[in-house]
C-alpha cells in the first residue's frame, strides 16, 4: 500500500482541488492504467501547439542543440521508442490530443510534416525555447516563443493553398491554440545569474510582468491570423522540481520556496490577462490552465495519484538525481509510474496524464473559466 507523502512548499500548497476530485482523477488514471480510458471525439480540425519541454515531440532533433531526447531510455514507455519526446512515454500534448479526439500533430521541424501531414495541426514546440528570445540560448539552437509564431505562419502558407478562404477561416477559428511555455524563462534565464542578467536588471514582479506581455503580445500576433481558441497553461511549482531541489539551498525534502514565489507573479498576470482577452475580444476564447495548483496537488496528495516518490527524478544523476539530467542508456527506475518526474526538469507520463485529464474535464479551479472539453464544444 502506497503512504502519504506530504510536501509542505511554503507559499504553494494547493488546497483548490477537493478530496472528491482527487479521487476522481485518481480512478481516471487507474482505468487509463489498465487501457480502458474513453476518448472523446470532437468537432475539433486541428491542434496547434506552442511551448517547450513539456509538448515537445521531435523538433529539437532537427535543431543543432545539447537539448534532445531522441535516445534511450527517453521513450522507454513509448510504443514508437526515442523521439524527441522528455519524457519515459507519451507527452502532455499527446493525451491532451487523445482526450480530445485528435491525432497528436506532427512536429514543424520534420521534413515530412508537409502537405496532408500538417492538416490535423502542427507542434512547433521546443525544449529550452521560452518567452524571451535568449532564454535557453546555452544549449544551443531552439525554437523561441516569437520564432514559433513564425513557424506557424510558414505552416499558414501551406494552409491556404490546400482549401478557400472561407474554409480556412472555419477551420482556423475551431482549432485549439495549445500553449506551454515560461519555464525556461526561468530554469534557463533568471534563475542562471552566471550566464543571464535578467535577475540583475529586474526584480521578480518586474520579471513576471516582462513575461506576461511579451506572451500576450505572440497570443495576438496569432489571433490577428486569425485563431481564436487558446489555452494558456501556467508555470507549475518549479521549486520542486529534482533540479531546483538539488541546489542544496532549500532544507531537506523541501521544495525551494523562493523559486515557487517568482512564478506567483507570472501566474496571477496570465490569468488576469486571460479576463481582459476574453472582454476585449468576444469572437475568441482563452483559457488559463492551472498548473502550478494541479502539481501542487499531485505533490501535496500523491497516494491520490498512485504516487510514491514525489522529489527525485526517476532518470538522472547527483542528489535528487536532479543535478545532472537523464543521460544516454542511463539505467532509470523501475516503478516509473510511481514517479511524479520523469527527468531532473521534466514530469512522468503518469503525472502529465493525470495534468491533461484535469484540464479537459476538471472544474474552474483547473481550467479558468471553462476548460478545454467545453472549449471545443463552441
Amino acid at each position: 500500500m502506497l503512504t502519504m507523502r506530504e510536501v509542505r512548499g511554503g507559499s504553494w500548497k494547493y488546497s483548490g482541488a477537493s478530496v472528491k476530485s482527487s479521487a476522481t482523477v485518481a480512478i481516471v488514471v487507474l482505468l487509463w492504467w489498465h487501457g480502458v480510458a474513453q476518448v472523446k471525439s470532437q468537432r475539433i480540425p486541428a491542434l496547434f501547439i506552442f511551448g517547450d519541454s513539456l509538448v515537445e515531440v521531435g523538433n529539437n532533433n532537427f535543431l543543432r542543440t545539447l537539448s534532445r531526447a531522441n535516445f534511450y531510455p527517453y521513450g522507454i514507455d513509448y510504443s514508437k521508442g526515442p523521439t524527441g519526446r522528455f519524457s519515459n512515454g507519451r507527452s502532455l500534448i499527446d493525451f491532451l490530443a487523445n482526450l480530445l479526439g485528435v491525432p497528436s500533430p506532427p512536429p514543424f521541424a520534420d521534413p515530412t510534416t508537409t502537405g496532408r501531414a500538417i492538416i490535423n495541426g502542427v507542434n512547433f514546440a521546443s525544449a529550452n525555447g521560452g518567452i524571451l528570445e535568449e532564454s535557453g540560448r546555452h544549449y544551443g539552437e531552439r525554437y523561441s516563443l516569437s520564432q514559433q509564431v513564425l513557424n506557424f505562419q510558414t505552416t499558414l502558407n501551406q494552409l491556404r493553398t490546400m482549401m478557400d478562404a472561407d474554409t480556412l477561416r472555419q477551420y482556423l477559428a475551431k482549432s485549439i491554440v495549445i500553449v506551454v511555455t515560461g519555464n525556461n524563462d526561468y530554469i534557463n534565464n533568471y534563475l542562471l545569474p552566471g550566464l543571464y542578467g535578467s535577475s540583475s536588471n529586474y526584480t521578480t514582479q518586474q520579471f513576471g510582468n516582462l513575461l506576461v506581455n511579451s506572451h500576450i503580445r505572440n497570443m495576438l500576433a496569432l489571433y490577428s491570423l486569425g485563431l481564436r481558441k487558446f489555452f494558456l497553461a501556467g508555470v507549475g511549482p518549479l521549486g520542486c522540481t529534482p533540479n531546483q531541489r538539488a541546489r542544496g539551498l532549500a532544507p531537506l525534502g523541501r521544495c525551494l520556496d523562493i523559486v515557487n514565489q517568482m512564478v506567483g507573479t507570472f501566474n496571477q498576470g496570465l490569468r488576469s490577462m486571460v479576463d481582459q482577452l476574453n472582454r476585449n475580444r468576444p469572437d475568441s476564447m482563452f483559457v488559463y490552465g492551472n498548473t502550478y495548483g494541479i502539481f501542487g496537488d499531485m505533490l501535496n496528495n500523491p497516494a491520490a495519484y498512485s504516487f510514491s516518490v514525489i522529489d527525485r527524478a526517476c532518470c538522472g544523476l547527483g542528489m535528487y538525481q536532479g543535478q545532472i539530467t537523464c543521460l544516454p542508456f542511463l539505467a532509470p527506475c523501475v516503478s516509473r509510474n510511481q514517479y511524479l518526474y520523469w527527468d531532473a526538469f521534466n514530469p512522468s507520463q503518469s503525472a502529465v496524464y493525470v495534468y491533461a485529464w484535469r484540464v479537459v474535464n476538471g472544474p474552474v479551479n483547473d481550467a479558468y473559466p471553462i476548460n478545454l472539453q467545453q472549449m471545443a464544444q463552441l
